[in-house]
């Protein structure tokens, strides 16, 4: 099992270039008075073969960030790269052709085809592009992940942590530029999640993948090389070799605002957009 990122100078010494960039990336969701900002002229760099993972308040950007610059979502102002790709301008055809062959993806659902077993499910986005997988690295990917003697059992028969073991490899099995995971724990046990945090870490090290990650757990980015803070659709801060106490009283640094119904709502000065 891996251990949190401080102990993990591989992770920082193969990082290599930049993965992706945004500058000036403006997301607004709907118009006029009603508008809501959710990302705000941010500027960012994802270093290649690190682990980064975005935190914030509930309604600070952080999704949308993963979104626009996964090529998700479009965006109102600015610009996004993946590598030396500018996405920003790129048709529907071409989003779609750029996101199966160069990015992977985890997501707090695992999306895994029920009739599919474990194996036909890691290598359906290659299978959907009539690709064939180097058998090296699905190999490698699959023993990384502890997988072997799970390749014909259908999700079904898996337990949740090996179901996102499998999601995580079907990220992995293009060998992708950059991985995106929106909260990879959110539908798991601590021990479980735990794993995950553990194999997407060796996916940087071992494997040299890069890793962005969303998540609202101190515990999870502990995992990480790098720690970006969103607020109010901005980023406000960075950690460097994080510990989960660190990132923990980096977070209580947001007040806690009471809402006029009575709901609690962590944020830092100004509105909080309603897209996270």
């Amino acid at each position: 099992m891996s251990t949190p990122a401080a102990e993990h100078a591989p992770g920082l010494a193969s990082a290599d270039g930049i993965a992706a960039r945004a500058r000036g990336l403006t997301k607004a969701y709907g118009s006029g008075e009603t508008a809501v900002i959710a990302l705000d002229s941010v500027d960012v760099d994802i270093v290649r073969g690190r682990f980064t993972a975005v935190m914030g308040p509930s309604g600070s950007g952080k999704s949308t960030l993963m979104h626009c610059l996964a090529g998700l979502d479009t965006v109102s102002a600015g610009q996004v790269w993946l590598g030396n790709t500018e996405i920003t301008g790129l048709k529907d055809s071409e989003l779609t052709r750029l996101r199966r062959d160069r990015v992977g993806f985890m997501f707090q659902s695992f999306n895994l085809i029920p009739t599919l077993n474990a194996l036909e499910n890691i290598t359906l986005p290659m299978d959907i592009a009539g690709r064939k997988p180097d058998r090296q690295w699905l190999d490698r990917v699959i023993d990384t992940l502890g997988l072997r003697d799970r390749l014909r059992h259908r999700p079904a028969q898996l337990s949740g942590g090996q179901q996102q073991r499998v999601a995580c490899a079907r990220a992995l099995a293009s060998r992708p530029e950059l991985i995106f995971a929106d909260e990879p724990t959110g539908n798991l046990d601590s021990r479980a999640g735990l794993e995950v945090l553990g194999f997407l870490r060796e996916a940087v090290d071992r494997l040299h993948q890069t890793v962005v990650m969303v998540t609202h757990d101190p515990g999870a980015a502990a995992h990480s090389d790098l720690v970006l803070f969103l607020a109010d659709g901005r980023i406000v801060d960075e950690m460097r070799r994080p510990t989960a106490e660190a990132v923990l009283e980096r977070m209580k640094r947001f007040d806690v605002i009471r809402a006029p119904s009575g709901e609690g709502a962590l944020r830092s000065d100004g509105p909080a957009p309603d897209k996270d």
